[in-house]
């Protein structure tokens, strides 16, 4: 599986994509911005966007949907977990950052009941982590040994709790029960910030002890 990161927006939020080298089907993870500059990443790697995988509905993890819909001219799967619908709809707290957005089509496939995602060969396990919102999602891919965190735990370091929707408690067992329980080796993608590993967070991360 091909990966690639893009940091977008005014906050530095990590954009994955990622692609299934057989086929060239394309996933987007967080198109948090600049829509129009993913698509390009995409066509010049000659992958065509075929889904797209919000980790949770922060503004800044949806807002260049809009425009990536509008560069590809046509409208991908879009998933989301229902817990943040309301959330998404408004706006994502993107109102308190002064940021009038327009949130692109509403994602039609609902990761409350939708537990497995495919691109290709590649099969990802689809783990509600709520704490940070409501509906975060964590994205597993055994086969390749990664999971995309969304903002859920960092490199050393977690997600806030201080927005709508937020809960220490709900962050801390998802950490401990859904992140420290897969193997140590597996690669962490972040919302923002540096790739990191289970191992490295479960012995070194100061917030939440394994």
């Amino acid at each position: 599986m091909n990966i690639q990161k893009i940091i977008v927006g005014p906050i530095s939020t990590n954009c994955y994509l990622l692609a299934d080298p057989e086929t060239n089907e394309a996933v987007v993870i967080d198109p948090g911005w600049d829509g129009g500059k993913i698509v390009n990443q995409a066509l010049n790697s000659g992958w065509k966007i075929t889904q797209v995988w919000y980790t949770h509905a922060h503004f800044d993890h949806f807002a260049g949907a809009e425009e990536l819909v509008r560069h590809l001219g046509y409208t991908p799967s879009i998933a989301m977990h229902s817990a943040d619908l309301g959330l998404w709809k408004a706006g994502g707290g993107s109102v308190s950052f002064g940021v009038n957005l327009n949130p692109g089509p509403v994602p039609g496939v609902d990761l409350a009941t939708v537990h497995s995602l495919s691109l290709g060969e590649y099969y990802f396990r689809v783990v509600h982590v709520p704490g940070h919102s409501p509906g975060s999602c964590l994205f597993y891919c055994a086969s390749e040994n990664t999971a995309f965190s969304g903002d859920l735990i960092f490199y050393r370091s977690v997600g806030r709790t201080d927005l709508p929707g937020g809960d220490w408690a709900l962050l801390e067992t998802s950490i401990k029960k859904k992140v420290y329980t897969l193997p140590g080796e597996t690669r962490i993608f972040p919302g923002h910030g540096a790739e990191t590993t289970v191992l490295e967070e479960k012995e070194e991360n100061p917030y939440v002890d394994a």
